[in-house]
C-alpha cells in the first residue's frame, strides 16, 4: 500500500526510483507496473523494457493506446513476443517499425514482415533492413521491388535524363526482371504464396509465364499453372514431364491461355524435355531460337502470338548480350 501510494507522488524522481525498485521483480503488482508504464517516458522506459510482469496482452494494449514513445519503448523490449511485433507493424510509424526491425531478439513472423513491407516499403531504411533478412517471404520481397521501381521512377536523375514514356518502360522492364529473379530463387514452400500474390496483382501474364519457362524456372512455372488451372501440383508436374502434346495443350488452355499461343508453350515444354535429356544441358537460346523459327511465319501483325514471339526474341537478344559481356570480361581478365 505504501508503494502504491508513491504512484501519486508529484516528484518524477520518486516515481522513477519506484520504477527501478520494481522493474525486475516478477512479484511486483501488475497494476503498479501498468501505471508506471503509462507515466512519463523516462519512468515508463524502465518498466516497459524490463518488467517480467507485463504479459503479451499488456504490451499489445500499450501499443494500441500508447503514444509513439510508448510504442518505441515496447519495440525495443528484449525477446518481444510475435503478437506484440504484429501490433507494432499494424499501427506503428516508421521510426517505431525501424526499432522493431533493429531488435534482433524480437519474434517477427513472415506475415508481420509482409505487413511492414505493405505499410512502409516506401521508406528506404526499412526497405533495406527487410531485404537483408533471410526470413523475408518472396511475396514481401516482390512488394519491395514495386516500391523500389516507384522510387526510381520518382528520382530526380531519372526525371531529368529520360522522358516519361522511357521511365515507364525502364522501370517496368527492371521490375519484371527482378520478379523473374525472385521466382528463380524462391524456396519450394514459398512458391504457392508468391504465385497467388502475383496473380492478385495481374502479373501472371503470358509474357511473364514464357519468360519464366524459357528462363528455366520450371518449379515456379509449374506452381503458376497449378494456380491458374486449379489442378493439383502432382497432376500438373506429371503432364509437364511426360504428358502427350494434346494433354499439355489442354492443360495450358485450362490455365486460361489462348489457343493461338498455347502451342508456343507446348513447344517450349517439349524443347525443355529434350534439353533435360541432352548431355549438353540447357541454355536459354536452345529454347528461344527454335520457338522463333517454328512460329514466326504463323504470327499475324499485332496478334497475341506476335507479341509473345517478340518477348521471346527479346529474351534471346538479352542472352546474347550477357554471353558477349561475359566473354569480353574473360578476355580482359586473361589479358
Amino acid at each position: 500500500m505504501a508503494l502504491t501510494h508513491l504512484l501519486d507522488d508529484s516528484s518524477p524522481v520518486v516515481r522513477a526510483a519506484l520504477a527501478e525498485a520494481v522493474a525486475d521483480s516478477p512479484a511486483a503488482s501488475r497494476g503498479m507496473v501498468m501505471s508506471l508504464a503509462e507515466d512519463q517516458p523516462l519512468i515508463a522506459s524502465i518498466v516497459i523494457t524490463r518488467s517480467p510482469v507485463l504479459s503479451e496482452m499488456d504490451l499489445v494494449d500499450l501499443v494500441g493506446r500508447g503514444s509513439a514513445v510508448t510504442r518505441a519503448l515496447v519495440a525495443f523490449r528484449p525477446n518481444l513476443p510475435r503478437g506484440v511485433a504484429a501490433a507494432i507493424a499494424e499501427v506503428g510509424a516508421e521510426e517505431e517499425v525501424l526499432l522493431l526491425l533493429e531488435n534482433t531478439t524480437a519474434s517477427i513472423t513472415r506475415f508481420t514482415l509482409r505487413r511492414i513491407a505493405e505499410r512502409h516499403g516506401h521508406h528506404a531504411p526499412i526497405r533495406n533492413m527487410l531485404l537483408d533478412r533471410e526470413d523475408l517471404g518472396a511475396d514481401a520481397r516482390h512488394l519491395l521491388v514495386s516500391h523500389i521501381s516507384d522510387a526510381l521512377a520518382a528520382s530526380g536523375l531519372m526525371r531529368t535524363t529520360l522522358t516519361p514514356s522511357r521511365i515507364d518502360y525502364v522501370t517496368r522492364e527492371a521490375s519484371e526482371a527482378a520478379t523473374v529473379a525472385i521466382a528463380g530463387t524462391v524456396r519450394q514452400h514459398d512458391i504457392a504464396g508468391l504465385v497467388e500474390h502475383l496473380r492478385q496483382q495481374g502479373r501472371l501474364t503470358p509474357a511473364f509465364l514464357i519468360h519464366i519457362l524459357c528462363g528455366g524456372k520450371v518449379d515456379f512455372f509449374s506452381g503458376a499453372i497449378c494456380n491458374l488451372s486449379g489442378l493439383e501440383d502432382q497432376r500438373v508436374r506429371s503432364i509437364l514431364a511426360t504428358g502427350r502434346m494434346h494433354a499439355v495443350r489442354a492443360l495450358f488452355e485450362a490455365a486460361g491461355l489462348d489457343r493461338s499461343i498455347a502451342m508456343v508453350f507446348v513447344e517450349a515444354v517439349l524443347l525443355w524435355r529434350e534439353a533435360a535429356r541432352s548431355p549438353i544441358g540447357f541454355s536459354l537460346q536452345s529454347i528461344c531460337l527454335p520457338l522463333i523459327d517454328r512460329f514466326r511465319h504463323e504470327a499475324q501483325p499485332m496478334s497475341p502470338l506476335a507479341d509473345l514471339l517478340d518477348m521471346i526474341e527479346k529474351l534471346q537478344l538479352m542472352e546474347e548480350r550477357l554471353l558477349a559481356r561475359s566473354y569480353a570480361g574473360e578476355l580482359a581478365f586473361a589479358a
